[in-house]
């Protein structure tokens, strides 16, 4: 079908110029609908007047930033505004009206940096941190700018049911939820990181809402499509326009009353929308990118299907939809090197390994077209050489792959040292955009376990299924026999194991992977980051060296980046280096290749040449 795109805002309540405030709901399957001011003090009852296509309008005068309001439905049901910018009391709660345009912002000027000077660190509010707050965050926003982080992605912070969780299951998504602080306390947070050259990007869920609080289907249940449901919930009907603005200013809010510089949209394999003209991801992206003129907005996918479609470009540096996806094919065939653990969603990276690394290197996707078990037998993904480097986010760890782990083990407790150190200093010298997960600037050891606050009846479907999905991010101890072995996914106690110490960051093992990290990222900031907004398609080309070896050249512009690693505990053959040194690990590895051909154990060596001009 065609969509008409709207000119204006749809969804949530405003604040006129005049001081006027206009309520508004999408409700069609009611006949009328009636909205309370001040419930819990002098309730003030409007009724609403429906206007066209199921909408519910209401405008009333003398109301104060503050002041509580619920929607009455005709049975008598109060329900949270779902476009509600403040949810004090949770997702139950009244709604709370907000005047984004009263934060006084420090930093207005700020328009973003380019993407290709993107190196993302990953984050939950809730766990960053003790105090688990935007305010907490904010003090620690110094520390990782000085590492040379140059962009934070926050996990999902809109309302969820509860007191704490990952994110993923939200319900009010305009609304930061209230356990982390107020919608003031996230803009001091992005006007904080801006004052210090960061961005800010936030994870959204547009896929699904959370097992409950959703009080969409008692007055929109074209909302959903009841034909058709994902993993975690009923699935959403983006065939109706109502449907797809929900999204749309949803993602607008979140970039231009909080100012953030992009959006990583969660799981977009489940966003079925293949009957529109265009598709619902490319409508938002093509609204967020004209209405937000100006700035450097990041947009970002995960998607399990490896497609290309998304993120085609007019130029290296200007995608016309999303700059880049997460590239969980790297994580995979990384893990396999480290680990050794070959089971659930690794089972396709086990043999052949550094061969995968290399194209996923040297082209983007490891599986392009060919068949995957963890596909049923069927081909998955599609040729991805033609995009430049910087369309793939690669990584050694992120909330997936150690949250999903049975135990919510890190890297750092699964690998030796030297091979780990290895694998970071290709994330990070490698021409795609690197991402850290929080902690590992340091070297973390805490897990990051599955954490939630739910009914009995819903944390015991959840406490269920943990230990499958364990068995798909990784091998099982053997202490774990069943369900009862893993953490409570209820208990305040797992929340608690999942926080960062920040202790941690002074050990010398601490004070040892930051040094190590900032030297990287030093050299990257150097001799990568310039290149790569020259960097087209077909840039890199693997080579062939010994087994447990990679040799792979990238055409950055006028410079030739060059990687050559050994991976395992021998010496091995490689071929050789032209031009400037740029990393070496460990101190005689470019000597070592120079004289002999060969590279140490667990040794890393990357170097710049020029590249003759070419007409």
């Amino acid at each position: 079908m065609q969509q008409d795109t709207p000119s204006f805002r749809q969804w949530g309540t405003r604040i006129a110029g005049d001081g006027t405030v206009c309520f508004r709901l999408w409700a069609p399957a009611l006949d009328r609908l009636t909205v309370r001011i001040d419930p819990e003090d002098k309730a003030q009852d409007i009724p609403m007047q429906p206007t066209d296509e199921g909408w519910f309008e209401a405008k009333a005068s003398n109301i104060a930033p503050g002041t509580p309001y619920v929607f009455l439905l005709p049975d008598g049901t109060a329900v949270a505004d779902p476009a509600s910018r403040s949810q004090p009391q949770g997702v139950f709660g009244p709604s709370v009206l907000v005047d984004p345009a009263s934060y006084p912002w420090r930093h207005a000027n700020w328009t973003g940096r380019p993407w290709h000077e993107t190196v993302l660190y990953e984050l939950h509010i809730g766990t960053f941190t003790p105090e688990g707050t935007f305010a907490a965050a904010q003090a620690r926003l110094g520390a990782l700018q000085q590492l040379g982080i140059t962009a934070i992605e926050i996990m999902p912070v809109a309302e969820f049911a509860g007191e704490r969780g990952w994110g993923y299951e939200g319900v009010l998504l305009f609304a930061p939820h209230h356990a982390y602080g107020t919608p003031d306390e996230l803009r001091a947070f992005v006007d904080a990181a801006h004052g210090l050259g960061m961005s800010v990007l936030l994870d959204v869920v547009y896929n699904h809402f959370g097992p409950f609080g959703n009080s969409l289907p008692h007055y929109a249940p074209d909302f959903f499509d009841a034909d058709r449901h994902t993993p975690w919930g009923s699935a959403i009907d983006f065939s109706a326009r109502p449907v797809r603005d929900f999204f749309i200013d949803n993602a607008l809010q979140w970039l231009d009353e909080y100012r953030l510089d992009g959006l990583r949209l969660d799981a977009v394999d489940q966003i079925a929308d293949d009957g529109s003209k265009p598709h619902m991801l490319l409508e938002l992206a093509s609204r967020l990118r004209h209405d937000l003129p100006g700035r450097h907005i990041h947009l970002l996918t995960e998607d399990l299907r490896n497609p290309v479609w998304t993120m085609e470009r007019d130029a290296p540096d200007t995608p016309l939809y999303y700059d880049a996806t997460w590239n969980d094919d790297f994580h995979h065939v990384t893990h396999v090197i480290a680990t050794g653990e070959t089971m659930g969603n690794f089972e396709d990276f086990a043999d052949d390994v550094f061969r995968r690394l290399s194209r996923a290197l040297a082209e983007g996707y490891v599986y392009q077209g060919e068949p995957k078990a963890q596909n049923g037998g069927a081909p998955l993904g599609e040729k991805s050489a033609h995009l430049p480097p910087q369309a793939f986010v690669n990584f050694l760890q992120n909330h997936d792959q150690v949250g999903n782990r049975a135990l919510g083990e890190r890297l750092t407790t699964l690998a030796d040292r030297p091979v780990i150190e290895a694998l970071m200093a290709i994330l990070i010298l490698s021409p795609q955009i690197p991402m850290l997960f929080m902690g590992e600037d340091y070297g973390s050891t805490r897990p990051f376990q599955f954490f939630c606050d739910h009914p009995a009846d819903v944390a015991a479907d959840y406490r269920e299924s943990r230990l499958e999905e364990g068995r798909n991010f990784g091998a099982i101890p053997p202490e774990v026999q069943g369900p009862g072995d893993l953490p409570e996914p209820n208990a305040v106690g797992t929340f608690l194991a999942s926080k960062l110490d920040p202790a941690e960051a002074d050990t010398p093992h601490g004070r040892h992977q930051r040094s190590f990290l900032a030297d990287l990222l030093a050299k990257r900031h150097q001799h990568v980051m310039p290149g790569l907004v020259k960097a087209g398609g077909h840039s890199g080309r693997a080579m062939t060296g010994d087994e447990g070896t990679l040799a792979i050249d990238w055409r950055l512009g006028d410079r030739l980046l060059q990687l050559r690693a050994n991976l395992t505990d021998a010496q091995k053959a490689l071929p050789g280096l032209s031009g400037e040194i740029v990393h070496q690990q460990p101190d005689g590895a470019v000597g070592l290749l120079a004289q002999s051909g060969q590279l140490p154990a667990f040794s890393v060596v990357v170097g710049s040449a020029s590249l003759p001009d070419t007409p």
